[in-house]
Parts: structure tokens; C-alpha cells; sequence
């Protein structure tokens, strides 16, 4: 049997100073096999949804991770909670490695590691009160607040901006924006150093999403707590992350601060991603001059069977023989700053100035355009 995980101090803040490593991911893969034949099914091959991503998460820190739907975001804040098990790699959390530590050996850190679900309705029991639902966490780790659970929750409900008389409601007396508040509650309920926020807010009424951006900024600034923040809306990773880790079919493929990654992205499929976000001013005498546009053709190759080589390539607009032949590393190149990594052979300009000519890789929508211009 292994001995179980001794984690130093797990609830003194000053064991944990500000830009020490919390959490540390190296080569996390997790493969679901795909089953096939008849009468005697085997496994015929394997859904590759995170294929060896690395990534660090320091203490206090907000780090954003975007991407496609279908990238492998979810399943790896997931892997991150030791919700699923890992094909392979290691999570490291304050130091130890919890890659396959079992149930027993998990048991010290699970109070620190907390989740926030995307869907505010499926993640809720619908027959628990709202009372049950955030003192449930504090039940299963046997912790008894100064003053009882039901103190803590009620401070909590106040905490997340609901009224503490909610606490004998049910999940169905509430909005989406109130539910997701009550997940937010959930979490903090056992002063955790780590939250893995998934989606937290896609769900959610654009008013709505502000309203809990705004409180989760607020609870990391009061507690000091570490995000994982993934999503897929650039607009609101960019307001809550200090740093941000574009993913793509599996692998992460940019990583840096959110300046550099924002105003100096250096891989094409970071360009496309900022491209199709919406501007508020269409017009080219704007200040910062016009914006490029960057379209691109077909959806993500499939995950079963990716592309050799750089799995952008097959959607890229620089894809030589070469991104076929090797897979690019995640490194340092010339003209990124310091901690900007990217995983290109031929990675862009620095800048998301308007190009000469738009890139328009889907032939549909160029003729689609062309014909709208002629009339």
C-alpha cells in the first residue's frame, strides 16, 4: 500500500507565497479507447482528447485556457480535479504527485482543489436544499465551522451576493445566474487554494456573465485563490487571466501573459481565434488602424486520427512540408518576451494590425462574398 500524501500546512496562507508553482501538469494525456467489432468488440482505436499538454499554475494566479469546442479544455480541468483518471503524464499539486494517487491518499487535498461545473442546472440536486447543497462539502471532509455549518453557509450566500434566507430554497426557485452563484458558494465553501472554473459562465445572460466574473475576481482578490479558468470567449479570459494557454485538438500550442498573447500572438491559430472576435468599430480610421480578418475552412480534424506533424496545419495558411513531417515544440522564439512560448515553425508577425489582403481560406464564403460585392 503507499503512504499516503503529507501536504505541508494545507491551510496557512503564509506557507504559500505569491508566484511559487501550485500546480504543475507535465505531458498529460488522456486517450478514450474506441471500441468496434462484432460479435467480440475490441478496441479499434482512441479518441486522443489531451495528447501531453504541460502547464503551471502559481499561487494566486488566474490562468486562462481557450480554445474550440472539442479541444480537450473540459476534459483536462477534469483531469486537473482528479476527476478522471489520466492516460498518462503527471499533476503535481504543492510539490507532490497526485497522478494515480488513490481515493485515501487524495482525501488531505480534495478540501483544496474544488470545481466550478459549466451547467448551472445539471450540477445542482434538484431534491437538496440550497443549505444541503453547500454544506454537503463540509459534511463528507467532517469540518465544523466556528458557529455550525449553518452559520458558514448563510455567510457564504452573502459572500456570492444571494440573500442568506435562500438557504431553505430548492435549485428550481432560482436563475441561472442565481444557480451558478450557488456553485460558486459550493466551492468556497471549503477555503480552497485552487479552483478549476469550467465554462463558468457560457451558460449564462451576457448582463448575467459580468455579474459573476466580477464576483469571482472579487473572492480571488479577498482569499488569494488560484483559477484555472477554461472558456471559450476571449473577451472574458481576457478581463479575468493573467496568463492565457491556447489549446488545439489536444495540445497547447501558445502560451504567455495575456499582453503578449493578446496584442502579440505568434501562432496562426491564435490569429484566427482573435480575428473572429466582434469589434464594436468597423471603421479603419480607428486609433489602433483596422484589425486583420482571418476565416478559416472546415471544422477540427478529428481527434481519433489527427493530422502528423502540427495539427494545425491542415487549416493553417503557412503549412509547409515540414509542419507534416515534425511536431513543432513549445518554446521560446525570437521576438516573444519572456515565459511567451509557441509551438510553430513559421509563426506570425507579432501584431493583429490589418493585413493587405484578408485571409479567406473557405472558397464558399469567398464567392459568397464576391457575389454580395457585385450586386
Amino acid at each position: 500500500m503507499k503512504e499516503d500524501l503529507v501536504l505541508p500546512a494545507p491551510r496557512e496562507a503564509a506557507a504559500d507565497s505569491a508566484g511559487e508553482p501550485l500546480l504543475q501538469v507535465a505531458g498529460l494525456t488522456k486517450h478514450f479507447p474506441v471500441k468496434g467489432g462484432f460479435p467480440i468488440r475490441r478496441t479499434v482505436g482512441a479518441v486522443q482528447a489531451v495528447d501531453g499538454i504541460d502547464l503551471t499554475v502559481h499561487v494566486g494566479e488566474s490562468f486562462g485556457l481557450v480554445g474550440e469546442s472539442g479541444c480537450g479544455k473540459s476534459t483536462t480541468g477534469r483531469l486537473i480535479t482528479r476527476l478522471m483518471e489520466p492516460t498518462a503524464g503527471t499533476i503535481s499539486y504543492r510539490g507532490k504527485d497526485i497522478t494515480h494517487a488513490s481515493r485515501k491518499q487524495l482525501a488531505p487535498i480534495r478540501s483544496e482543489i474544488q470545481m466550478i461545473f459549466q451547467d448551472p442546472y445539471s450540477s445542482l440536486n434538484p431534491r437538496q436544499t440550497v443549505g444541503k447543497i453547500i454544506s454537503g462539502p463540509m459534511e463528507i471532509n467532517d469540518i465544523v465551522p466556528e458557529g455550525g455549518r449553518e452559520k458558514r453557509v448563510r455567510e457564504l450566500l452573502e459572500i456570492v451576493g444571494l440573500n442568506p434566507e435562500h438557504y431553505n430554497r430548492f435549485p428550481h426557485e432560482f436563475s441561472g445566474g442565481q444557480r451558478q452563484r450557488i456553485g460558486v458558494a459550493r466551492a468556497l465553501a471549503l477555503e480552497p487554494k485552487l479552483i478549476v472554473a469550467d465554462e463558468p459562465v457560457s451558460a449564462l445572460d451576457v448582463s448575467i456573465q459580468a455579474q459573476v466574473v466580477n464576483l469571482l475576481q472579487k473572492v480571488q482578490a479577498e482569499l488569494g485563490i488560484a483559477f484555472l479558468f477554461i472558456a471559450h470567449d476571449l473577451a472574458v479570459v481576457r478581463h479575468f487571466s493573467q496568463r492565457v494557454a491556447v489549446m488545439y485538438l489536444g495540445k497547447i500550442i501558445e502560451v504567455g501573459d495575456r499582453e503578449s498573447i493578446y496584442t502579440r500572438p505568434r501562432h496562426p491559430y491564435t490569429h484566427a481565434l482573435l480575428s473572429a472576435v466582434p469589434e464594436v468599430n468597423l471603421s479603419d480610421e480607428t486609433d489602433g488602424g483596422r484589425r486583420e480578418r482571418i476565416r478559416l475552412a472546415g471544422d477540427v480534424p478529428s481527434p481519433i486520427s489527427p493530422p502528423s506533424g502540427c495539427r494545425f496545419r491542415t487549416r493553417c495558411w503557412k503549412a509547409q512540408d515540414k509542419c507534416a513531417a515534425e511536431e513543432p515544440p513549445l518554446i521560446q522564439i525570437s521576438g516573444n518576451h519572456e515565459g511567451h512560448l509557441t509551438a510553430c515553425h513559421f509563426p506570425e508577425e507579432p501584431t493583429i494590425e490589418g493585413r493587405d489582403e484578408d485571409i479567406v481560406l473557405d472558397p464558399a464564403l469567398a464567392a459568397l462574398e464576391e457575389g454580395i460585392e457585385g450586386q
